[in-house]
Parts: structure tokens; sequence; C-alpha cells
């Protein structure tokens, strides 16, 4: 089961219709919005590992979220932290360049995206977190099974999903395998197009 799945399963049909009547769509759409939302953040991740110092960074991140329960959170305590994963997986320009885009594939307001993506980002962290702990994954290892995850996409997502983040990291998003490749720091110095790169080794605070 891909992270992505887990999401869903504990979303559950109430999380679903909730999600829909936050986007103003049906549930069908709500489910489509989520996994591609999903799939930009898990791919950041893995884009993350590939910056000097980012896996090991990201993994010990996830220790702060092991045995959380963000499906039962508050919103304002969600928000807050999905904007501070969100400003570390993607950045802010590029945060807000997947709203839009995933948007544009909803047609959907790029406001209401926004407001998803940071209540979803702290659920992918810790169905994440739980599994790097229940499987004892070292920084390598987490790496691996990020490329896994982003390699199982859904078909119809996965150019939508391709593009976004070769924009937002400039081309730089991880292949199933190779060397880990340093990034630049947040700022967007080095960033094609004036876009904000993820900060890879500079993630100490999650």
């Amino acid at each position: 089961m891909t992270l992505t799945d887990e999401l869903l399963a504990e979303l559950g049909d109430p999380g679903l219709e909730q999600i829909a009547g936050m986007l103003g769509t049906g549930t069908t759409t709500a489910r489509d919005v989520v996994q591609a939302v999903s799939g930009v953040i898990i791919g950041g991740l893995a884009a993350n590992t590939r910056y000097l110092d980012g896996a090991e960074a990201l993994r010990g991140a996830l220790d702060d979220h092991v045995d959380t329960d963000p499906f039962s959170g508050d919103v304002a305590s969600l928000t807050r932290d999905g904007q501070s994963i969100l400003g570390h997986v993607l950045g802010g320009q590029g945060t807000e360049h997947a709203a839009a885009g995933l948007a544009r594939f909803a047609g959907i307001d790029s406001g209401s995206v926004m407001k998803l993506l940071p209540l979803i980002a702290p659920m992918v962290m810790s169905l994440l977190a739980d599994r790097a702990a229940g499987r004892d994954l070292d920084a390598d290892a987490l790496a691996d099974d990020l490329s896994r995850e982003q390699a199982a996409v859904p078909d119809d997502l996965s150019d939508l999903i391709d593009g976004l983040l070769s924009t937002i990291f400039g081309g730089g998003v991880p292949q199933q395998s190779g060397p880990y490749e340093p990034g630049p720091r947040a700022g967007g110095h080095g960033a094609p197009d004036g876009h904000e790169l993820a900060p890879g080794s500079s993630n100490s605070d999650w």
C-alpha cells in the first residue's frame, strides 16, 4: 500500500466529504485532488533527499512525527505544522506554484488548494514517520522508499506532478536511483526562473 493509499484510507469517506466541502467539489474530484496533493508532497520529500544531507535531515525530522494523529487534530494546529513542512519541502514560491497548478488541474480556486496543502502535509509526514520507525529505515533506505513512492503515482497524475516538481526544483526531480546531489539553500539562490528551492541540508527544524 502506498502512502497515498494509506492517506485515503485514514481520511475515509467522512474526510473526503469534508475536503469536498472545502474545495466546493464532489467527493470524486476531492479524491483526485488529495491524490495529486499527496503526490506533490511525496515528490518534494523525495527531491529533498537528493540535496546534500537532505535525507539525513528528513530522517531526523520524522522522529518528531512518530505516533502523532493529524487526522483528528484541529485545523489551526495542522495548518501551522503543515505550513512549516511545506516551507521545507517545496519552499514558499514552490508551494504557491503547486497550488496554482493543482487548481488548474481540478478546475477550482487556488486559494482552496492553498488551504488544503498544509492540512495534507502533516498527514503524509505522520504516515511516513510511522513507516520509517516501523521498518527501521535509515536515511538511505528512506530515500529509496520515497523514490518508489514517487514512481507509484497513478499514470493519469504523473505528467501533472512531474511537471510541477520539475518547475519547482528546476529539473532536479529524483530518479529511481543515483547518488544524492547537493542543492541550493532556501531563498532561491541558483534557482531557475526565480523559483525558490527546497533547502535540503538546511532542514534542521521541521
